[in-house]
Parts: structure tokens; C-alpha cells; sequence
């Protein structure tokens, strides 16, 4: 009877830490599939940001500057990952033409945002983005539980960026409107996204490659007639001749990190919740404040600023702790709830 009981205890015991064992190894190379997707794509965002910055100065004009970002992009996935575009079906297709109009929109108030504004307030306008996101996200197939301590850390965001815009002068609010579109269409384009890739939605059928495809090519023809009907197409020759080795090589940097930014930027969206990704996206960009201060010296910033950044840097961290137990709670809750495996009989 002792002898049945500690051999029964064994095996347990071996069972248990052979299905830890599996567990943790079969989370490392997701963990690590997080880290660089979402790296790569911090990266290309505060690159996009301040090259569109300097781009857009020497070259004034927007819907031409978002086309060849645009059409280096679909030329470069032609050309170099052609076998991995796949699109499934037609129907996979028409759900995700609705992405590209809000993709498009983005990329465009983006650098009109950053023609008619500092970096600085974009930054501190796209911390408000947050709390939309989490409002429409409860509408989706299986939402996450919002605690108070997720709330908590997006009011804390919040006040740091409240607290950082007091000190603005009433010139740094120049362009708010399309700071304000911007939001608005980046708010948009991540719930769709994340609506359309995360496989514990409604995911389509489309490699990370095709979507990349998908949104640059059909974000090209409104941005075309767009440049017809308010005359900027004629400007363009002479905007070409006026550039220099400078200009051109921002100009080329904004197309080669668009590349980078519209890949990684799906890749990262398919990985984190669309709030995450967005509170991620405030997070970033405050590197980008201490660049434009420090590094550019295009900005001057006060004491009060930084402290109302490190405000909202600490919002974001204290909103990713929160987020990560959510997510933890409620995949322990699925996995209790999953029926057990049908035991094999002798």
C-alpha cells in the first residue's frame, strides 16, 4: 500500500514537471517573439517621428511625401518576401480593406501634424488614446476585465500629460486639429487591427506580409486624388528640384523606417492588445521628447515638463504590470473552465 502510494506520488511528480517544463519552454519563444516584434517597432516608430519631423520640412508636401513612403513599401515586399504574401479568401480581403482608409488617414494627419506642430504635442495628445481604445475594445468578441488598477495607471497618464501641456505656450497649438484627426484614426486603425489579427478574436487569413501589402497599396489612390484636387501635384516638380543631398537622404529615411514601421507595426499589433499597444505607443514617444530637447535641440523643456513625462512614463509601466495580471487571471480562468482530455481506457 506505501509502496503503490509513493510510486503514484512520483509519477505525479514527474507528470507535473514534465508539463512545467513543456509550459515554460513553449512560452520562451513567444516571450521572445513579444520583445522583438514590439522592440523592432519602437524603434521604427521614434525614427518614423523624427525623420517625417525633418522630412516634411524640406519637403512640404504631405500626400506626395505619404505616397512614396507608400509605394517603397509595396515595392520592397514585392520584391523581397513575395512567397509569403498570402491572402486566404476575397471575404479576408474586403474585412481588411476597411483597415487600410484608417491606415492611410493616420499616416497623413501624422505628418501634417508634425508640419503644422511640435513633436511634443502630438506626443502628449496621443496619451488621451488610451481610454477610447478601452472603451471600444469591450465590444469585442472577448474582452479583458478592466480593474481599477488598470484605470488608475491611464489617469496617472493622463495627469502627466495634463501636467506636461500647462506648461505649452499658446504657439505649440498651432495644427491641433490634426493632432486631434490623428488620434482619432490611430485609435481606429489598432482596435481594427487588433480586431483582425490577434487569434483570440476574429483573426483573417492574411500573412503579416499581405496586410503590409494590402494597407500601402490601397492607402495609395485616395492619397493621389487627394493630390490632384488641392493642387499639390503641380507642385511637386519644382519641390523635387529644391531638394538637397540633405533633404533627399531624410526623404529616403522616411521611406526605408515607413517600410519597417508598417511591417512591425502589424507584427506587434498581432502579439499585444490594442490598448496596450497604444499605451506603449505614449511610452515611446517620450524617448522622442528628451531627442527633440536634447539631441535636436528644437524644444526647449521646462522642469515641470519633464516631470509630467516621467508622470506618464510611470502611468504606462504601472498600466503594462496591471494589463499583464488581467491577462494572466483570466487564461487561468479559461484553462479551469476548458473540459479535461478524455482519459485513455485500458
Amino acid at each position: 500500500s506505501s509502496i503503490s502510494s509513493d510510486s503514484d506520488i512520483r509519477f505525479r511528480y514527474r507528470k507535473l514537471l514534465t508539463s512545467s517544463t513543456s509550459g515554460t519552454m513553449s512560452k520562451s519563444p513567444m516571450e521572445a517573439e513579444v520583445v522583438t516584434g514590439v522592440g523592432s517597432w519602437m524603434v521604427c516608430s521614434m525614427g518614423m517621428m523624427i525623420f517625417n519631423k525633418q522630412a516634411i520640412t524640406v519637403f512640404p508636401e504631405e500626400c506626395t511625401l505619404t505616397i512614396l513612403q507608400m509605394a517603397f513599401t509595396v515595392a520592397a515586399m514585392l520584391l523581397f518576401a513575395f512567397p509569403s504574401i498570402h491572402i486566404g479568401s476575397m471575404k479576408d480581403f474586403l474585412r481588411w480593406s476597411c483597415v487600410a482608409p484608417f491606415f492611410t488617414g493616420m499616416l497623413l494627419t501624422s505628418i501634417l501634424a508634425l508640419k503644422n506642430a511640435p513633436m511634443t504635442l502630438v506626443i502628449v495628445f496621443r496619451s488621451l488614446s488610451p481610454l477610447a481604445s478601452l472603451a471600444v475594445e469591450r465590444l469585442y468578441p472577448d474582452p479583458l476585465t478592466i480593474t481599477p488598477g488598470m484605470l488608475g495607471s491611464i489617469a496617472l497618464m493622463v495627469s502627466g500629460a495634463v501636467i506636461y501641456t500647462s506648461q505649452l505656450d499658446k504657439s505649440s497649438l498651432v495644427g491641433i486639429q490634426w493632432v486631434i484627426l490623428n488620434m482619432i484614426f490611430a485609435v481606429a486603425d489598432r482596435l481594427l487591427q487588433r480586431l483582425m489579427l490577434s487569434k483570440d478574436q476574429n483573426p483573417v487569413d492574411i500573412s503579416k506580409t499581405g496586410c503590409t501589402v494590402l494597407n500601402n497599396a490601397m492607402g495609395m489612390v485616395p492619397l493621389f486624388f487627394a493630390a490632384i484636387f488641392t493642387g499639390e501635384a503641380h507642385k511637386v516638380p519644382a519641390a523635387f528640384a529644391a531638394l538637397d543631398v540633405v533633404g533627399m537622404s531624410y526623404v529616403g529615411a522616411t521611406c526605408i523606417v515607413g517600410l519597417g514601421i508598417s511591417y512591425t507595426g502589424i507584427w506587434a499589433q498581432s502579439l499585444i492588445s490594442a490598448t496596450s499597444f497604444l499605451v506603449l505607443v505614449n511610452a515611446n514617444k517620450f524617448f522622442i521628447i528628451f531627442i527633440e530637447a536634447y539631441l535636436m535641440k528644437t524644444k526647449e523643456i521646462t522642469k515641470v515638463q519633464i516631470a509630467g513625462a516621467a508622470i506618464s512614463i510611470l502611468g504606462g509601466i504601472a498600466y503594462g504590470k496591471a494589463r499583464q495580471f488581467v491577462e494572466a487571471s483570466q487564461d487561468e480562468k479559461k484553462k479551469l473552465l476548458d473540459p479535461p482530455e478524455a482519459k485513455a481506457t485500458p
